[in-house]
């Protein structure tokens, strides 16, 4: 019973585990994943070509059925699933992915939009003419063979490869702890490599890549930014490289502009591709592309990208770019199996084990060569002899009584060799004539000067050299195109949308709807005041401009909103419009909802740490933040302030911590103080108590006021002056504020209150459109108490809306439209000052 028990042997499992495991992973390194340095081919690959080239399926013969080649494989060289044979081959049959296709498919082999290829029983496939120089010569001992899986067959451990495949049509595997992806390159280039380096072995990489090979070359094209990627990988056998499609900017007829893109980067799906920026568009993270189609055909790739008239079509290039993979990055991984061992090469390294693997074929096929010619030499010398004793020759022969009497016979008598008695008896007749015995001394002759010829050859290392490069120079005669890839010298990752945009001072209009727009501000002439202005902006029914500011196109706005959320846009963002018209709905640029519209609008050129937002909402509450605080804002807004109930923000400025606050109400009261009385809170803080306000009053501007400057006040009735900032004394924030403005029927409610010096140019802009452009300076200054002066004609029921200031024009072009003349100052009427409350000492803090 003992004797019938199974042998069990105990082991340790971790030591088990650790040796099946490193088992495991050699055989996908060195079986599977990586291509050996010298041909360039995984044993899949290999298998395949070997395979069609023992069934003599060459370039010059007719298809055969995929199927016929992947039972061959699989048969005697693979053991492993049909499909992963089918696959491979079918990566080698297609020019958008092999730089040089070492398989000539014939049927559906699949898609640059990722569609597979028909069913191995329907495709038919053969060798391409360039496989075939991998192969040549493999019958001349030229390589090793190995036994196959079961040891039925022997199958090469390398093929002869007569160019150098690794570089040409690079490689890409994943093993077990490493992964190769090596790029295809540019088939001459890397030929005068290796030729190069044949004569000078001392050459540099840097000198490689200056005179040769200039960098990966890959069979989609595209164009490759900057060589500092290229020299990293080059130099230590790792790097990464950034891809960029080739894109045209083309003005159609209609007066659109369409981007034509016509070489994508390496291994791009393009059906995903235009998957993708469709849903860019679809949801609006891509803006200004109102059509996109796919019209490539057998000519070549094509695809086309609409724009809308205002979109500037290098900004939407660029963001195509950065969000799509229109532009991709390749990394470079130069490993490979030298000797069995997998190894990260640089490119000078894989050149010179590519150099010496041809020098061991041509050695070999060499004495390959040498040896069946001495064969032949003893075979001919022994029928030389033969034939200088012929007559006795052939009375030996017809006394042999057998076969092996007679080679003996002729050994023993002529002192032959047994393969030269079997060749003398192996002779026909007809051998016997002269003809043919000069036929046999010439033959001789000729032999003896090729064993002289390959002796030399394997005595001189030089004449090696030399017959590799003829035979690399023909290879590239035959096969070698024109480069695919470009390289953009000092180019970038990604240009940022400012390098493609001039920066110029612009009007951004906003209107209370929700139009917005971008104009340069030269579009508007100045004009004398009292003129009656020209139409800035259309609006609709109802609508009218609540926003006019100047700033820079590369410049970023803040959009605060009287929900008390910020949104940000950069300036050249803004579509640009004609002069007239209304422009483009808000929602298109910024994601504001539905119940919410933009209260303040303000320009920074950069997030800095020391300067501060000051913020003042309708019931007239302050608060100061950081500027730095607000510098990452989401494409969904962010909270900048928490309002209470029934509360809206009104105004947002700018500050550098020391300036002087001024806040103005409906009712004409203002009230002047120091932005330290408000101190720094965070982003979604309430703020305190800025004014105090009556029961009928609320706040309409909020303004930094500095020393020696004047105060503008603007009546919505179209009256306006200027009054010395002396005027209004420094209070502490929560008072109830002074009058600024005496108001009345004539001069309506106050709808802005700014700092102005004169230096600058005033833009009114009344409910219904209508705009005028004034010098400042041309504003009477009178005190506070007054009404002030007409500085707009209005129609009935007609009001101005907002007011803004803008840099004053180099040259001023004054249009006179007012055949009446300007309104004469003395409309300006001096009152008495009224009582008016002082400041209340109410400084409550409530964030």
């Amino acid at each position: 019973m003992d004797q019938q028990r199974p042998k069990v042997e105990e082991i340790n499992i971790s030591n088990e585990m650790r040796t099946s495991f490193l088992d495991y992973a050699m055989s996908v390194i060195v079986a599977r994943a990586l291509p050996d340095v010298r041909d360039g081919l995984k044993p899949v690959h290999r298998r395949i070509l070997y395979a069609m080239h023992d069934l003599g399926m060459h370039a010059d013969k007719a298809y055969k059925k995929s199927a016929r080649i992947v039972g061959e494989v699989i048969g005697k060289y693979h053991p492993h699933g049909d499909s992963a044979v089918y696959e491979a081959m079918v990566r080698m049959a297609q020019d958008f992915n092999f730089r040089n296709m070492l398989v000539d498919g014939h049927g559906n082999f699949g898609s640059v939009d990722g569609d597979a290829a028909a069913a191995m029983r329907y495709t038919e496939a053969r060798m391409s003419k360039l496989s075939m120089e991998l192969l040549r010569d493999i019958n001349k001992n030229t390589i090793d063979y190995v036994e196959n899986y079961d040891g039925s067959e022997k199958e090469p451990v390398v093929l002869p490869a007569r160019f150098p495949n690794l570089l040409v049509n690079g490689a890409a595997g994943i093993a077990v702890g490493m992964a190769t992806n090596i790029p295809p390159h540019q088939l001459g280039e890397v030929i005068d490599a290796v030729l190069e380096l044949s004569r000078n072995p001392e050459i540099t990489i840097e000198e490689l890549m200056e005179d040769f090979i200039h960098g990966p070359d890959f069979p989609t094209g595209g164009s490759i930014l900057g060589r500092s990627g290229i020299r990293q990988a080059y130099q230590t056998g790792k790097g990464s490289i950034t891809i960029r499609s080739k894109a045209d900017i083309h003005e159609e007829s209609n007066g659109k502009t369409s981007i034509i893109v016509t070489e994508i980067p390496y291994q791009v799906n393009k059906a995903r591709l235009i998957e993708k920026i469709a849903e860019l568009v679809r949801d609006k993270k891509l803006e200004g592309i109102t059509d996109l189609r796919d019209e490539s055909d057998r000519e070549g790739l094509r695809i086309v990208i609409e724009l809308r008239r205002d979109a500037n079509a290098n900004v939407v290039l660029n963001n195509l770019y950065k969000q799509t993979a229109l532009q991709t990055s390749f990394g470079i991984n130069m490993l490979a199996l030298v000797n069995g061992q997998p190894k990260v090469l640089n490119i000078k390294q894989t050149l010179n084990h590519y150099l010496e693997h041809q020098k061991e074929v041509i050695v070999r096929r060499t004495q390959y060569e040498l040896d069946k010619a001495e064969a032949r030499a003893h075979i001919l010398e022994g029928l030389r002899i033969a034939l200088d004793h012929l007559d006795e020759v052939i009375e030996l022969i017809r006394k042999s009584q057998t076969t092996d009497e007679a080679r003996d016979g002729l050994m023993s008598r002529f002192g032959l060799s047994e393969k030269q008695a079997q060749a003398i008896l192996d002779m026909r007749l007809q051998r016997l004539t002269g003809l043919e015995r000069e036929k046999i001394e010439n033959e001789y002759k000729d032999v003896m000067e090729l064993i002289g010829e390959l002796k030399a050859i394997l005595a001189d290392d030089e004449k090696v050299l030399e017959i590799i490069r003829e035979e690399l120079l023909e290879i590239k005669e035959r096969f070698n195109d024109t480069r695919r890839t470009d390289i953009a010298v000092g180019g970038t990752d990604f240009i940022e949308d400012e390098d493609l945009i001039p920066e110029e001072t612009v009007i951004i209009s906003l209107t209370h709807r929700g139009y917005i727009k971008r104009l340069p501000a030269t579009t508007y002439r100045a004009q004398r005041r009292g003129g009656r202005g020209i139409q800035g902006m259309g609006t609709n029914d109802e609508d009218f401009v609540e926003h006019l500011l100047s700033t820079s196109t590369h410049d970023t706005l803040l959009f605060f909103t009287n929900k008390g959320k910020v949104y940000r846009a950069k300036g050249y963002e803004i579509p640009e419009y004609g002069r007239t018209a209304k422009g483009i709905p808000l929602v298109n640029v910024l994601q504001v909802e539905k119940d919410e519209w933009v209260n303040a609008v303000i320009t920074v050129k950069e997030f800095e740490s020391d300067w501060y937002l000051f913020f003042t909402t309708r019931k007239g509450l302050s608060k100061r933040t950081t500027l730095e605080k607000f510098a990452n804002i989401r494409r969904g807004g962010l909270r900048a302030i928490n309002l209470r109930e029934d509360d809206e923000l009104i105004s947002v400025k700018l500050t550098d911590g020391d300036k002087n606050i001024m806040i103005g109400t409906k009712n004409g009261l203002l009230i002047r103080f120091n932005e330290d009385d408000v101190r720094s809170m965070g982003r979604t803080a309430s703020g305190v108590k800025g004014i105090t306000l009556r029961e009928d009053d609320e706040v309409v501007s909020m303004e930094i006021l500095d020393p020696g400057i004047d105060v503008l006040t603007v009546t919505s009735k179209g009256y306006g002056k200027r009054t010395p900032e002396e005027e209004y004394r420094l209070q502490n924030r929560g008072g109830k504020g002074i009058l600024t403005c005496k108001l009345n029927d004539k001069n309506g409610n106050v709808v802005a209150v700014k700092p102005v010096t004169g230096e600058e140019d005033l833009m009114l802009m009344t409910a219904s459109g209508v705009l005028i452009r004034m010098s400042s300076e041309s504003i009477s200054t009178t005190g506070r108490n007054t009404q002030g002066v007409k500085l707009i004609r209005l129609g009935e029921e007609e009001e101005v809306a907002t007011v803004a200031r803008v840099e004053k024009e180099d040259e001023e072009e004054i249009e006179e439209v007012n055949e009446d003349g300007p309104p004469s100052d003395q409309e300006s009427e001096e009152t008495t000052e009224e009582n008016v409350e002082e400041p209340t000492n109410d400084t409550e803090d409530d964030e």
